[in-house]
């Protein structure tokens, strides 16, 4: 048993190990800068489990987030915003879930754009320490998906 674990620790080290030194391929780079071309403070980080490498970045005063594929192609991309910032639709939407109320909490709102103008909002809602659950809304405000989280 106890070469088993070695073994697992050993593998998971050396995957560990290979995931920091992988470096973030040219044609990933490429498509980031044609996407995001006045992107600054720029960090990589390798999602090698995934498939991809994401990047943390400033444009402007917002602070994204975007997931590159191996192949360079743009996954999506995400960043912070305020509940005040949630369009219409969205708020109505809240509004009329199971998730509306005083007991539910809007702790996060994220925006995600995705390929074919799509976007989503994803939204962390808190009851309790143990009730939390992620929520994705359309940009029409129909609940996608809910999510418990810990």
């Amino acid at each position: 048993m106890k070469k088993i674990v070695f073994l697992s620790l050993f593998c998971g080290a050396l995957f560990t190990a290979h995931a920091q030194f992988r470096s973030v391929p040219a044609v990933v780079t490429d498509s980031f800068k044609a996407k995001y071309p006045h992107a600054s403070a720029v960090s990589w980080s390798d999602k090698l489990l995934a498939g991809s490498f994401q990047a943390s970045f400033t444009e402007g005063k917002d602070k994204f987030v975007a997931r590159f594929g191996n192949n360079g192609e743009w996954q999506w991309s995400t960043k912070k915003i305020t509940k005040d910032e949630l369009p219409a639709a969205v708020k109505d939407g809240l509004a009329k879930s199971k998730y509306a109320g005083a007991e539910w909490e809007v702790k996060t709102v994220t925006i995600k754009f995705m390929p074919g103008n799509t976007v989503q909002y994803l939204l962390f809602v808190e009851k309790s320490d143990l009730n939390k659950k992620n929520l994705t809304f359309s940009s029409e405000g129909q609940l996608l998906k809910d999510s418990s989280t810990l």
